[in-house]
């Protein structure tokens, strides 16, 4: 039992190292910078290979998830460093908008999606329920952290080399990075019982084994109003995210806008293990509760932010607030459709990020383009935040035995 608690932890630092090479999704707001400046490109036009990256990303997420479902994570999570890698060395050898779309955009958005719908539900399964919210948080938060030193590695090679050259050096290291971590990705075997798994008729399990299939899934409301409340939210977060470095320019009028890309990793990586250790004690929804109307807030803080202080503190709030999402979803996913068909069923749920990645970040290129400033666009990813809150406010777990159960266990309720 002992050596199967430590193959667990293998797998949780190996998926959490893997999404900090992933997260490089994260720093397009400095190569989005570069591209302006060294391209001539307009805000909108280097908005756009994250956007497509993002989509691709979610719509990726569903079947990675089935593919890992079935054949196992490490082969999906190898794929999916090979097809980042190639994207991004692709992308480093064309000035073409067109090509920077399809290599960064569907390869790189492709290998992303493959990479991180397999990395949380191999290492979830080998910890017990209580442990979910923990275990997704750390997991997850590689992809949060790695603004933190991607950032001003990306600043720094654009800097000597420009910014086709800076694709193509982490598109090679992120290649060989990924494929060696995913060799040490895998899930554990058939009949696998956790260790410190609690007996089902204890009050503080929350278990639930009613295994969902897909179809299933997205049958029931707990999906439709996941869904709805992760695609305001993310929206938000995805906005600031692809947008920072610029918004620092135009509300702050500086050109170390990375630095506030890396203060935001930094509470992103923060937010998904706090989120997760929270919600493990209080409860999803509650925790989306709050994360909503933090976020709220938040984007009018924006509105007000023309100085380096009121910057930092925005940007390190979005952070927190988008990170916790990333850790609370698929937490919820699996305790409310449990844990066998996880891949696919957070990748249907993930696809609502995708929207929130198309919405958010076109949202902010238009306002800018059209109107010099960010104002109407914080405004309304604002709204969108409450009302996520009040969704959150009458989202509950599905009623036992809506499906089979399973050996008797009871679901989670809220």
């Amino acid at each position: 039992m002992g050596n199967n608690n430590s193959k667990g932890w293998t797998v949780l630092f190996a998926g959490t190292g893997v999404n900090l090479a992933l997260g490089v999704l994260y720093t397009w707001s400095v190569f989005s910078q570069a591209l302006t400046e060294q391209l001539h490109w307009t805000k909108t036009q280097a908005t756009l290979p994250y956007s497509v990256a993002c989509i691709v990303f979610a719509i990726m997420m569903v079947p990675a998830g089935r593919l890992q479902d079935k054949y196992g994570p490490r082969l999906v999570v190898t794929l999916g460093g090979i097809l980042t890698g190639v994207g991004m060395i692709i992308g480093g050898l064309t000035h073409s908008l067109t090509a920077l779309v399809i290599s960064f955009g569907v390869l790189a958005g492709t290998g992303i999606g493959l990479g991180y719908a397999s990395a949380t539900p191999a290492a979830v399964k080998w910890f017990p329920p209580h442990k979910k919210g923990m275990v997704t948080g750390l997991v997850v938060a590689g992809f949060g952290l790695a603004s933190v030193y991607i950032a001003p590695l990306t600043k720094t090679l654009i800097g000597s080399l420009g910014v086709s050259k800076a694709f193509f050096v982490e598109g090679i290291a992120f290649l060989i990075v990924i494929t060696l971590l995913a060799q040490l990705i895998r899930n554990p075997a058939t009949g696998y019982v956790p260790h410190g798994m609690l007996p089902a008729s204890s009050p503080k399990s929350n278990v639930n084994n009613q295994q969902y299939e897909w179809h299933e899934m997205i049958k029931t409301p707990q999906f439709i109003l996941l869904w709805l409340m992760f695609a305001f939210g993310s929206s938000a977060g995805l906005m600031i995210i692809g947008q920072l470095a610029k918004i620092a320019n135009v509300q702050v009028h500086i050109a170390w806008g990375f630095i506030f890309v890396a203060l935001l990793a930094i509470f992103n990586a923060g937010g998904r293990i706090i989120a997760g250790l929270v919600s493990d004690i209080i409860g999803r929804t509650r925790t989306m509760l709050i994360v909503f109307l933090f976020q709220a807030a938040v984007m009018f803080l924006f509105v007000q932010a023309d100085s380096v202080l009121l910057m930092a503190i925005a940007a390190a709030c979005t952070g927190f607030n988008y990170g916790s999402l990333l850790s609370l979803f698929p937490t919820t996913t699996f305790d409310y459709f449990g844990t066998k068909n996880g891949g696919v069923n957070y990748g249907l749920v993930f696809t609502a990020w995708g929207a929130g990645g198309l919405f958010g970040p076109l949202l902010a290129g238009r306002v800018i383009d059209a109107t010099g400033n960010y104002g109407i666009a914080y405004t309304i990813s604002a709204i969108l935040c409450l009302a996520a809150a009040g969704l959150s406010l009458i989202t509950k777990a599905p009623k036992a035995n809506t499906v089979p159960a399973i050996q008797g266990i009871k679901t989670e309720t809220q």
